[in-house]
């Protein structure tokens, strides 16, 4: 099984100010682990970043740059998007396509929005999800804190079996990039 990393919108803007998703500096480095044994393994590694057309988030700017700590490499490939869906109006699936990718490994921010709606798109799209446990994260919102968030998304994604594919949870420590 061919298996490829998202690295899901991994921003400093949503790393900073009274906004910033839980635990950026822990999340960043369990996705840092987590892309270094891909690159051990020959694992194909891309980076999922957000923009807006105008202020935040917009193209080029501090807030759009890949937050302060994430350890990108030259062979890493980068795919822009506009929406939660990582593959809506971008080149990601024929990139996936090409690389022979069967299977993928999601982490990054914002769990409730672009982790799940990218994972929910991948499994209809026929891949099955390695969703890193511990490598998503969220600011929580006026009903749930963000830990709430992460743990239902990992109990909820997990459960999901219409598609026919489906999401394995497992903590950064756990996962097996091997066949």
């Amino acid at each position: 099984m061919h298996t490829a990393i998202l690295v899901i919108d991994v921003q400093q803007g949503l790393c900073e100010g009274p906004e910033a998703a839980h635990d950026c500096p822990g999340t960043i480095e369990r996705i840092n682990v987590v892309t270094h044994l891909a690159r051990v393994a020959g694992v194909p590694v891309f980076f999922v970043q957000h923009e807006s057309r105008a202020g935040y988030l917009e193209h080029g700017s501090p807030e759009w740059q890949l937050a302060t700590g994430v350890q990108v490499q030259a062979g890493d490939r980068r795919i822009r998007k506009t929406t939660p869906d990582a593959f809506l109006h971008t080149e990601l699936q024929e990139a996936l396509q090409n690389l022979g990718v069967t299977r993928l490994v999601v982490c990054g921010m914002h769990t409730e929005f672009c982790v799940d709606t990218t994972t929910r798109k991948a499994l209809a799209l026929g891949y099955p999800v390695v969703l890193v446990s511990d490598a998503h994260t969220s600011a929580g919102n006026a009903a749930i804190g963000p830990q709430q968030v992460i743990a239902h998304h990992n109990a909820t994604l997990t459960n999901i079996s219409s598609f026919g594919p489906r999401v394995t949870a497992v903590p950064h420590h756990e996962l097996c990039l091997g066949a």
